[in-house]
């Protein structure tokens, strides 16, 4: 079987547009490779993030991580952390599998796990892209709980996003 395909668009280039912040890392370089501890079956560590700027409003966020290239419809969502409050403007390394924030919650990313999922993208496959996205949230909870999918996360974004901030990093098995 052949995994050839055409590379799908940045996801974020299809939404309605809103404003951008800053997002910078100390574990991923925009654009570059992913370390081994942002791959699965190495360190399978969130990354440390830190954002500003948010757009006057926000009352919390929402942080994801998604791959658009995975071999699906529908890409892959590796970490979906929803209800982040305001006053927080970054996270550690590490920080999707200790405490988390306020009354922040894990949404089951697509391997099931509620966390952070690592890069996992089938050997000899073409780079995958890693989208570490923080959303600034215009009410100070998504309105959701844990047992909906990312995709009603996304659904409730879609109306409750006053910005959003991007890095993405990129692996190859």
């Amino acid at each position: 079987m052949s995994l050839d395909r055409p590379v799908a668009p940045n996801p974020y280039d299809l939404l309605p547009p809103v404003p951008s912040f800053t997002v910078t890392s100390a574990d991923v370089t925009d654009g570059a490779p992913l370390g081994d501890d942002q791959v699965a079956a190495a360190g399978n560590t969130s990354p440390q993030l830190s954002w500003s700027g948010a757009p006057e409003g926000t009352q919390s966020y929402v942080v994801t991580c998604f791959d658009p290239d995975a071999p699906t419809p529908s890409g892959f969502w590796h970490w979906v952390l929803v209800d982040v409050p305001a006053d927080v403007t970054s996270l550690d390394t590490g920080a999707a599998s200790g405490a988390l924030p306020g009354k922040a919650f894990h949404v089951r990313n697509d391997s099931g796990e509620k966390g952070f999922m690592g890069a996992a993208p089938p050997k000899g496959d073409m780079p995958h892209r890693y989208f570490f996205v923080v959303h600034a949230v215009s009410e100070p909870t998504l309105g959701v709980d844990d047992s909906v999918s990312p995709a009603v996360v996304s659904f409730n974004l879609a109306f409750k996003s006053l910005g959003r901030a991007v890095v993405h990093g990129t692996y190859q098995h």
